[in-house]
């Protein structure tokens, strides 16, 4: 994703090549940073709210003070007027600053959507599994993320598209950067925020936009022979939106295509977020 804009809370707009980290922050030394990533649609921030809320949700879990949350969103507006384009992604970064400083830094940073979404979006995802133990912070949006990434590029190697997290007694959990959807019929599925995953933004809208598309809703836990045998599963991001899956672990999911849900749903979010699709 290109950067467009970068927000420092308290110093205004900065050049987005312009350092504005030291080395010895202590985001960049042990990870003690937070952070969110959210959609833009039209100029407005999706559900700013519940991000901020997060945002200040996985501080506590870190140990970091509260974030500012007039601050941020005075920033990502601030952001977004200066990247000129009215479709992004937004990023906030709230990190413990330098070491022994007990000074936060706070960021809001604009950038291009990543390519080829709605390519892949026609095409459906293919995800490989990968077993988990989720480490403390689960949950938590820290910028300890070395491990979600690692995941990832492990399903890579083996030409799929994304992991699917399980933990050691084969419980779906979620994918690195996103949550996890199955239909069973005119009933949709997705693990209980009981379990170590994120509780997704979009998880939550998706959970509000659901009956009015005509689909019931369970929260649960269940295994990967229930995925895989599944009429659809999908996953849920901020960014992705609704994202189809086709395949896990080599095996096809329904009959290979994107299914009535996930397409149901993308729309139903699109129009929530006033950003209806066109066709």
């Amino acid at each position: 994703m290109t950067l467009l804009a970068v927000v420092q809370l308290g110093r205004g707009v900065v050049p987005v090549d312009t350092p504005v980290l030291h080395a010895d922050d202590e985001g960049l030394l042990r990870g003690r940073a937070v952070f969110e990533t959210l959609r833009v649609y039209g100029g407005a921030p999706f559900r700013l709210d519940g991000h901020l809320d997060r945002l200040a949700a996985s501080a506590v879990r870190v140990g970091l003070p509260p974030p500012d949350r007039a601050g941020f969103a005075d920033a990502a507006c601030e952001a977004v007027a200066v990247s000129g384009e009215p479709d992004l992604v937004l990023r906030f970064l709230w990190t413990a600053g330098r070491e022994g400083a007990a000074a936060p830094a706070g960021f809001a940073l604009a950038s291009r959507l990543p390519a080829g979404l709605e390519e892949l979006r026609a095409r459906g995802l293919r995800l490989e599994v990968v077993e988990w133990a989720p480490g403390a912070l689960a949950g938590a949006k820290s910028t300890s993320y070395a491990a979600n990434m690692a995941a990832q590029a492990q399903a890579q190697r083996h030409g799929a598209d994304d992991a699917l997290l399980v933990d050691p007694a084969g419980v779906v959990l979620e994918a690195p950067t996103s949550n996890v959807w199955l239909r069973e019929g005119g009933l949709l599925l997705t693990p209980a925020l009981e379990l170590p995953i994120l509780a997704g933004i979009t998880r939550a809208a998706l959970l509000e936009l659901a009956p009015a598309a005509g689909y019931a809703v369970e929260e649960g836990v269940f295994g990967l022979d229930r995925l895989v045998a599944a009429d659809e599963v999908f996953l849920s991001s901020s960014v992705r939106e609704v994202m189809p899956v086709t395949a896990i672990g080599g095996e096809t999911v329904g009959d290979g295509a994107a299914g009535e849900a996930a397409r149901a749903l993308e729309a139903a979010l699109r129009a929530a977020a006033g950003y209806p699709l066109s066709g």
